[in-house]
């Protein structure tokens, strides 16, 4: 690509053709997105105990105990679908339980204390607690409000800061991270917590500054160079910007990393969630708010400089 007619700053080490493939990548988020709502409608979300209510239940042992023991123990009895980590100390464990096809929820509790007690020596329970479906569907919805309100806050800053068309493209481009993240839950069929409902708002968070830093950019080509198509110059501010996208996801990725292996079971979903947040994230601030522009037929008038009027001798 070659963009002609104005002194640049910035020069891109990269002439990679971007916008050449962009119909191919539209048809890679249109599948990808079709496959996500098909999975979260067909399939649905594997909701923790923190939207479905369950039992929270504390354990002191004599000795360090492994939670993929505990975890194998209540498996075999029935209990499936329950998270156990260590809570403090190596001798105390915390089980997370959802209910229980054919448990009664309020005696859930008392039913894994039992398990457990049975087949270790020196097992106290210390809280057994119960959290009620009512609880689970309000913080659904207080969730899902959340995601609206963030959604349409980032989309009237962009219109304010920009133009509406670049508004559009970066809630499309936030919608699309989003739908993915959340589709790839239903996949997997990886149970959805408060936790990750966090990663959620926080994918929205780092791919609307990644947007934002690619919007300016494509801003300020628009204005400054004289000739060169739409097309060539949002290749040339992607190039511009993909060494400081790179950088930046790369080690978010690092640190998600470390997260996701040796930060135990606790923070194993956020990590997951956002680490694939942080992917789809980097990948739609370069194909998909830039093809919504062009699809929408960005312009430079679109960005033009409003004319100063002349001052008055």
């Amino acid at each position: 690509m070659t963009t002609r007619g104005a002194a640049m700053t910035g020069r891109p080490l990269t002439t990679f053709d971007f916008m050449g493939k962009r119909l191919i990548a539209a048809g890679v988020s249109v599948v990808l997105v079709v496959a996500s709502v098909v999975a979260v409608v067909f399939v649905g979300i594997n909701r923790g105990l923190d939207f479905t209510g369950g039992a929270l239940v504390e354990f002191g042992f004599a000795q360090a105990v492994d939670p993929e023991v505990v975890r194998g123990i209540l498996v075999a009895e029935g209990f499936e679908n329950g998270v156990v980590q260590i809570y403090g100390a190596e001798t105390d464990i915390l089980v997370r339980m959802p209910p229980v096809e054919g448990v009664d929820q309020s005696d859930l509790g008392a039913q894994i204390a039992g398990v457990l007690q049975g087949s270790f020596d020196d097992v106290e329970l210390r809280r057994s607690e119960f959290v009620g479906p009512t609880v689970g569907e309000e913080l659904t919805e207080k969730g899902g409000l959340a995601l609206l309100v963030a959604l349409g806050a980032v989309m009237l800053y962009i219109m304010w800061r920009f133009t509406g068309k670049f508004g559009v493209g970066a809630v499309t481009a936030l919608i699309h991270d989003v739908l993915l993240v959340v589709g790839a839950f239903a996949i997997f069929q990886w149970t959805f917590n408060l936790p990750e409902l966090a990663a959620l708002l926080a994918v929205i968070g780092y791919s609307l500054n990644d947007t934002i830093v690619v919007s300016d950019r494509i801003r300020e080509n628009f204005r400054s160079v004289r000739r060169g198509t739409p097309v060539e110059i949002i290749n040339y501010s992607l190039n511009q910007t993909l060494g400081r996208t790179l950088v930046t996801s790369l080690t978010t990725l690092l640190v998600l990393g470390a997260l996701l292996f040796a930060g135990g079971e606790q923070v194993s979903g956020f990590a997951t969630a956002l680490a694939i947040g942080v992917v789809v994230g980097t990948y739609s601030s370069i194909y998909v708010a830039a093809n919504v522009l062009l699809a929408m037929g960005i312009s430079k008038q679109d960005l033009a400089l409003p004319d100063k009027e002349d001052a008055n001798p």
